[in-house]
């Protein structure tokens, strides 16, 4: 007997945090009973989902997937959206088994890498705050921040939800090709909170006008990749995530 929420990340059916997140709204039962986070449960219990029930065979290692996904500006990370705008989901091929699994998200107006994969345990290790995966991201931004501002963003500043911080900043030479009124850096964080690579330099006040992810973990952006393609990633992109957050 095992945690419920891993029960299910480790069918397939959403990382844990979706798992829990479906248990805290009431929407998962046990034999009949609504099932509370921390309940346990074995692949041949009774577990429904809005009264459906689950096949919670783990699935085979051999099996599981990673999706590379060049995500454009426009689309957002979730599986339906309530102002209709159009979905990662609408463009992904089919995975071989089970479902696909976002890896954390990116803004609607945030362009570049999104990892899928069918590994709902995988997924919960890269997005937990404890394995402190790096995400690399090319920022431009309107005007040009002087030294202090770069140190001050590598010290850490105040954010409505926390102190935050870049871990490293390099300016991209050649980018703005004489543009005097923007400028172009690549900036590393191991965060996922929301939008926290335009709050931070928001709050040193400058504005971004273009982002594009292009790296997560150990995987980066393939450069002959453009926006709206996918790619199922080989055999060793996955064993370089799962190296890269070993199961606690």
């Amino acid at each position: 007997m095992i945690r419920l929420q891993k029960l299910l990340a480790g069918a397939g059916l959403g990382s844990r945090r979706t798992v829990e997140d479906w248990i805290r709204a009431g929407r998962v039962s046990i034999a009949g009973r609504v099932a509370q986070l921390g309940d346990r449960a074995g692949p041949e219990d009774d577990v429904r989902l809005d009264g459906r029930r689950l096949t919670l065979s783990p699935l085979d290692l051999n099996t599981r997937e990673v999706l590379l996904y060049y995500k454009p500006v426009g689309e957002v990370t979730t599986r339906s959206d309530p102002q209709r705008r159009p979905t990662v989901f609408e463009r992904l091929p089919e995975p071989a088994n089970g479902r696909w699994i976002t890896v954390g998200r990116l803004d609607v107006n945030t362009a570049g890498l999104l990892l899928l994969t069918t590994d709902g345990e995988l997924a919960h290790r890269l997005m937990h705050p404890s394995s402190e995966v790096e995400r690399e991201y090319l920022v431009r931004l309107r005007g040009k921040p002087g030294p202090e501002v770069i140190r001050q963003l590598l010290r850490g500043v105040a954010l409505e939800d926390g102190p935050a911080r870049f871990d490293r900043i390099a300016a991209e030479a050649g980018e703005n090709h004489g543009d005097l009124s923007h400028s172009t850096f690549r900036v590393v964080l191991h965060e996922g909170r929301n939008r926290e690579v335009r709050r931070l330099w928001n709050a040193v006040g400058f504005e971004v006008s273009r982002l594009l992810r292009i790296r997560y973990g150990p995987v980066e952006l393939p450069r002959d990749m453009r926006p709206g393609n996918a790619r199922r990633a080989e055999p060793a992109v996955l064993e370089a995530l799962r190296a890269a957050v070993p199961g606690r």
